[in-house]
């Protein structure tokens, strides 16, 4: 314990040593795409095995919506299309949040009610916020359609409709 108490303390020195405090979680600010009106927040907090995720949208159709991270930080494009496909570093199998087989950025599903709005919280094993597998200055999505979490790459979930960069919550 005391091992793991001196090279937490050594990181962080490090980090201030930097001038960069540490990472501890992202933020997202989800803007519409594909002529929709959905948008919102994701914030991602990091928790000891990964990450938990509020996630706070309106403008959707009422339904299950697909939610996920996309391997690139880019939403250029109209219809989303410039983020790239599902985050997937350990070229896995799409499925959803509480699947053993995944892509790192499959969430499964988002529900919005009657009037368009979504909140959600969940939890995320194995998301991380530094490194070559960090989920930072990637994009998150959000779908048209119902993710089925099983089809390869996306799940059927249909268009684009919000996209958002993760940006470090310090």
């Amino acid at each position: 314990m005391k091992t793991i108490f001196v090279l937490l303390m050594s990181f962080c020195v490090a980090a201030i040593v930097r001038g960069e405090d540490p990472v501890i979680g992202g933020v997202v600010m989800l803007q519409p795409a594909s002529g929709s009106q959905a948008k919102g927040t994701v914030i991602f907090n990091k928790t000891a095995d990964g990450a938990k995720a509020v996630v706070d949208l309106e403008g959707l159709k009422p339904g299950k919506h697909g939610f996920h991270i996309h391997e690139k930080g880019d939403c250029s494009d109209p219809k989303a299309a410039s983020a790239g496909g599902h985050f997937n570093p350990e070229h896995k199998h799409h499925g959803g949040a509480d699947t053993a087989e995944r892509h790192a950025g499959d969430f499964g599903n988002i529900e919005a009610d009657a009037s368009g709005k979504a909140h959600a919280e969940v939890q995320l094993k194995g998301v991380k916020f530094d490194g070559a597998d960090s989920i930072i200055g990637k994009a998150v999505i959000v779908h048209d359609k119902e993710d089925d979490l099983k089809t390869d790459p996306s799940g059927n979930s249909g268009d684009r409709i919000a996209c958002g960069v993760i940006e470090p919550m310090r």
